[in-house]
């Protein structure tokens, strides 16, 4: 009985989503206050708890947003002058073999937009160009969606990941080999959709060879301690992998073209590479960067039903090394320096502004009230109630469903890393009573999570706007539907041989 309660603000979210349709933002507010009534009724819920609960809720809260906005900013500022879609252009400059272009676009370019900016412009951007070349809209959209997915866990300086590991407790270096396993599947098993999407499985050998190249390369990059742009660097691997296995017809020869658009989103993101690389393996800039932190302790508290928690630290932010910083320093410098360089131009960052606010605003809420609702049901006992009720309802078997409930969380939320805190604790919860690995749960519950990106309405909806496709959500998510549930399914049973094993 206690676990039907402990789910109700859970089905809250879920329902205002699913059903109404309501954005994150509104339906994450309606789930915290059906939280707070909830523990305050039957988990004991006083004002103790609920401080320390939400304390710590708003610094996870700052962490997220100080990557988002700036994040966002920057991509507004370099989308102005044509610098990402620049980089697809030049794309099709040196892959001649035109099927196996629409490939690598909706596969592996797609996931550098990813990297660069996500919320649906993955599919915004990529799909129109899939059109251009002839693929079908709603193919082209059902592409892109598909393809881009295999990076949503590691990309926007991997918010999605570190959320679930900072909410979870969870060590990134530790849970990061494990998850970059399942992650290496996933970008097999979506080639694998793509290429079957477009008419391209001819290349299946080629899809083979890249997989292990970019799944290999997220995996190396992580292991060295770039995880923050680990699918970054395995897209930008990845393309240059793509360009080497086209097959070029006979005489053809690469011309040059000048491109001064391109300039633009090379020079502005390959620096924002190149200074976390540097500020991540230079031991002595990251043991100085290092020093400077901040956090708060927080009390140990109990509820009137005796669920304690004990005291700890926040979130513990270091600013000079933190990403949203590294982001900021970049986009100053796009906008007082780079300009100098012959051929370089950057947008108004007054629109990019007020576009960033536009687009940040409801994702910063909706985050907000996510991260309230799923400290509030940690630190009351709701998650512990609710992880036993699964575990004594589905058993050993339990990590054939762990990724399908991070597909559940993204379907409704439109995030990876909303799935993440709202299921991740549970997750966690859910290992410790069956004994299974908490780092193979939590790494199925973010890929399973990352694989939604295909199927979220509200990602669909973004995508398609640009196209002429607009307003077909359903037809696209009748594409993309059955594909994601057979991914996810295979990242369970590897979950599952993984636990086994």
């Amino acid at each position: 009985m206690t676990a039907l309660l402990a789910l109700i603000p859970i089905l809250v979210v879920l329902v205002l989503m699913l059903l109404l349709r309501l954005g994150s933002h509104w339906a994450g507010m309606a789930g915290w206050v059906a939280g707070l009534l909830v523990a305050v009724l039957f988990f004991g819920l006083n004002w103790p708890v609920f401080w320390v609960s939400q304390g710590k809720g708003l610094l996870l809260t700052l962490n997220v947003v100080y990557v988002l906005w700036p994040a966002l900013f920057l991509y507004y500022l370099v989308e102005q002058v044509g610098g990402v879609r620049a980089i697809a252009q030049a794309m099709q400059h040196v892959i001649p073999d035109n099927g196996w272009l629409t490939l690598v676009q909706a596969w592996i370019f797609t996931g550098l937009i990813e990297n660069v900016a996500g919320f649906g412009l993955p599919i915004t951007i990529g799909a129109p160009m899939l059109i251009a070349m002839g693929v079908p809209p709603l193919i082209a959209v059902a592409a892109a969606a598909i393809g881009h997915s295999w990076a949503v866990t590691t990309s926007g300086m991997a918010l999605a990941f570190r959320t679930l590991a900072d909410i979870t407790a969870t060590d990134p270096n530790v849970l990061f080999p494990v998850t970059s396993i399942l992650i290496g599947i996933a970008v097999l098993l979506t080639g694998f959709a793509c290429a079957w999407l477009l008419g391209q499985l001819k290349h299946w050998k080629r899809i083979l060879l890249m997989s292990l190249i970019v799944g290999g390369t997220l995996w190396l990059s992580g292991r060295i301690g770039l995880i923050s742009i680990s699918s970054f660097i395995a897209a930008i691997v990845g393309i240059g992998a793509g360009i080497l296995l086209s097959k070029k017809p006979q005489g053809w020869k690469l011309e040059a073209q000048k491109n001064e658009n391109l300039l633009n989103g090379t020079l502005t993101y390959g620096f924002l590479i190149v200074v976390i690389i540097g500020v991540v393996l230079i031991k002595p800039v990251n043991a100085l960067l290092s020093q400077f932190t901040w956090t708060l302790a927080f009390p140990q508290v109990i509820t009137a039903q005796g669920h304690l928690t004990p005291a700890a630290n926040g979130y513990l932010f270091r600013f000079l090394m933190h990403p949203g910083t590294l982001i900021l320093l970049t986009a100053l410098l796009a906008l007082l320096v780079f300009p100098h360089i012959k051929g370089y131009r950057i947008g108004k960052p007054g629109v990019a502004l007020a576009r960033t606010v536009r687009s940040g605003i409801p994702s910063s809420l909706g985050t907000l009230f996510m991260i309230g609702l799923a400290t509030l049901m940690e630190h009351t006992g709701m998650t512990f109630t609710l992880a036993k009720g699964i575990s004594e309802l589905v058993g050993a078997v339990y990590p054939l469903f762990a990724p399908f409930i991070g597909i559940l969380g993204s379907f409704v939320t439109g995030s990876n890393t909303n799935s993440n805190v709202l299921f991740g604790v549970l997750q966690r919860d859910v290992a410790r009573l069956l004994e299974l690995s908490p780092l193979i749960i939590l790494s199925a519950q973010t890929v399973g999570g990352a694989l939604g990106s295909m199927v979220a309405p509200a990602k669909l909806a973004v995508g398609a706007s640009t196209t002429a496709v607009k307003g077909q959500e359903g037809e696209i998510l009748r594409m993309t539907l059955p594909i994601g549930l057979v991914c996810v399914l295979i990242i369970g049973a590897a979950a599952w041989l993984m636990v086994v094993l």
